[in-house]
C-alpha cells in the first residue's frame, strides 16, 4: 500500500474529536512542562538547579501519555505527534542519564529541522508531503499543496533557528517560557496567516454548495 493510501486509511479510521481536547493533548505535555520547571522545587523539593531535570522526566511521561491517549479517543496516532514524542522520550532520557539539560534544550532544533527536511526534500522529489498528514482536514489543488508544503517548510527551520538562538543566549527559564509563550503563539498565527493560500486554492467538494 502507497504512503496516500495508508494516510487515507488512517484518516478514515480516525474518530472525531472535541477541538479543544485535541488541542489539549497535542500541548499539554509542553505547558505540564513549563509548570514543572517553574514550580519543580516547591513541588518536589529539589534545588533551583534541578528543576529542569524533573521537569524533562515529567514531560517523558506526558508526552508517552497524550500519545496513548490519542490512540485510545481518535483511533489514530498522528505522524508527526509520534516523531516528537519519540524525540521527547530519546533526548530527555539521554538530559536524565547524562545529567546534561544540553539535550532537551536542543531536541525543538533537531525536531524542526527534521521536519523542515522531510516537508522540503519531498517537494525536491516532486511529492508535497503535507498532504499525508493534511488530507483528512484539507481539500487543496496541487499548487496549494507545493505552497503550503514550502512554507511549512521554510517555517519549521525558522523555529529551528529560534530555538538556538534562544537557548544559547537566554536563562534556562527563559528558555522553557519561551517553548510555550513564543512558539506556540508563533505557530498558530503562521497557521492562520496561511488562510488565504488555503482559500484561493481549496477544491470545494460536490454538494457543498447545495
Amino acid at each position: 500500500m502507497s504512503e496516500t493510501a495508508a494516510g487515507a486509511t488512517e484518516a478514515g479510521k480516525a474518530k472525531p474529536i472535541n477541538p479543544l481536547l485535541k488541542l489539549a493533548l497535542e500541548f499539554g505535555p509542553l505547558a505540564i512542562f513549563f509548570f514543572a520547571n517553574s514550580y519543580g522545587d516547591r513541588l518536589f523539593g529539589v534545588a533551583s538547579d534541578r528543576r529542569i531535570f524533573v521537569a524533562t522526566g515529567i514531560f517523558i511521561a506526558a508526552s508517552l501519555l497524550a500519545l496513548a491517549l490519542s490512540k485510545i479517543l481518535m483511533n489514530h496516532l498522528p505522524r508527526m505527534a509520534i516523531v516528537n514524542a519519540v524525540v521527547v522520550t530519546v533526548f530527555g532520557g539521554l538530559t536524565i542519564a547524562l545529567d546534561d539539560a544540553f539535550f532537551i534544550k536542543v531536541k525543538p532544533t533537531i525536531v524542526n529541522t527534521l521536519f523542515g527536511c522531510v516537508l522540503l526534500g519531498g517537494l525536491w522529489f516532486g511529492r508535497s508531503l503535507l498532504a499525508l498528514v493534511l488530507d483528512s482536514v484539507l481539500q487543496l489543488d496541487a499548487e496549494g499543496w507545493r505552497k503550503l508544503t514550502l512554507r511549512w517548510g521554510l517555517f519549521f527551520f525558522v523555529l529551528a533557528a529560534l530555538n538556538e538562538l534562544v537557548w544559547r543566549t537566554q536563562s534556562q527559564d527563559f528558555w522553557v517560557a519561551f517553548k510555550v509563550w513564543g512558539v506556540m503563539p508563533l505557530t498558530m498565527i503562521f497557521a492562520l496567516a496561511q488562510t488565504p493560500l488555503i482559500l484561493k486554492h481549496e477544491i470545494k467538494r460536490e454538494g457543498a454548495a447545495e
